[in-house]
């Protein structure tokens, strides 16, 4: 995808008689121009594309002169900056930097149910001298969309991180493609024999539902019964956790699916601790691979891209900036599945496979 915003402003034409020109053919005063330029959100919004669209044709980037070329980058409802969020920030702020923005970071917490009226957002969203755009990354619920928009703050947002209703088309979204993800390293679970696999994953979250999405899609078309983990907790507590319960259970899965590479080590802590060889007894896989070659034994997982999802992000927001009129922009990012040691073919039993065949049927 481009990059490029348009012919920065030479330094050696005056700022005043650019506004002038921008301003004869927008139909528009050199204030407006000046307000438009410097991110006024008091501006009509018709105006306002109608003088973007004005400097573009005069091949001006008209953000050069904009006093605050500051871009958020807003962590919602993380308690830490984890690996995977780190990635996606160091992209997002390698691009500004390219483009010659800043990158602020601001992590924030509020009530996921809450209406955008009750949110109080962070000073540097809502002050005067405010950023001229934010990139929303963590979790984060319908309520800020709103609010955001109804500030006509250009933002754009990680499209499986949101929770409430909502339609990615009406936004500058982009996304991992989860759902295909997990599906194909569930298959890949049943093609190494496997039958009896539970996944791992808080089901009230957006990006652990998706991915339950693709693991009972596989496992549906292969006539396979679907188990599910009800533990709810932080990432790595949940997957300790989840494991725990299982052996506690008795239950005897041959593998295990996390929904993400932190809930993967959690797991991986549990069947340690009680002496569960991976993957001899009990195989595992995760999602994500922020930490899968960091474990032993290597942990098959489904790469994602963050940094180039941040990079996307970045790019999303500054052309919202710029051209404020464009329709919302999608981009859904593939994914690859890493095979490395946490899997083992088992031999299926007869009984296993013909209950599998009968469900196809």
């Amino acid at each position: 995808m481009s990059g490029s915003y348009g012919i920065i402003m030479p330094e050696t034409a005056s700022v005043k008689t650019t506004l002038h020109h921008i301003a004869k053919l927008a139909n528009v005063s050199a204030a407006t121009v000046s307000r438009v330029a410097n991110g006024n959100p008091q501006v009509d919004p018709e105006i306002q594309a109608r003088v973007y669209a004005a400097a573009r044709q005069l091949g001006i980037d008209l953000t050069t002169t904009r006093k605050n070329r500051v871009i958020a980058f807003v962590l919602g409802n993380r308690d830490n900056l984890n690996e995977f969020q780190a990635r996606i920030l160091l992209g997002a702020e390698a691009y500004c930097n390219q483009h010659g923005w800043d990158l602020q970071f601001i992590s924030f917490r509020c009530d996921l149910t809450a209406p955008a009226s009750n949110l109080r957002l962070p000073q540097a969203l809502t002050r005067k001298d405010r950023v001229s755009g934010v990139i929303l990354s963590g979790t984060h619920s319908v309520g800020i969309l709103s609010a955001l928009r109804d500030l006509r703050i250009p933002f754009s947002l990680v499209g499986n991180n949101i929770i409430g209703n909502w339609r990615s088309e009406d936004y500058d979204c982009v996304a991992t493609d989860d759902v295909r993800g997990s599906a194909e390293i569930t298959q890949h679970l049943i093609s190494m024999g496997h039958r009896t696999i539970w996944y791992i994953g808080d089901r009230t979250l957006p990006w652990y539902a998706r991915c339950a999405q693709g693991y009972t899609k596989a496992m549906t078309d292969a006539g396979l019964q679907l188990h599910y983990s009800e533990i709810r907790s932080e990432d790595r507590e949940l997957g300790y956790l989840a494991a725990k319960s299982l052996l506690a259970r008795n239950e005897k899965p041959t593998a295990i699916f996390a929904g993400n590479d932190q809930a993967a080590t959690g797991a991986y802590r549990a069947l340690q601790e009680a002496g569960i060889r991976i993957p001899e007894e009990i195989s595992v896989a995760g999602f994500n691979d922020t930490m899968g070659d960091l474990l032993y034994p290597a942990l098959t997982t489904v790469r994602e891209f963050p940094k180039e999802l941040g990079v996307h992000l970045a790019e999303f927001t500054l052309r919202r900036i710029q051209e404020p009129d464009i329709p919302p922009q999608q981009l859904l990012v593939p994914t690859e599945m890493i095979r490395r040691d946490s899997i083992a073919f088992v031999e299926p039993s007869f009984a296993a496979v013909s209950y599998a065949r009968e469900q196809v049927r």
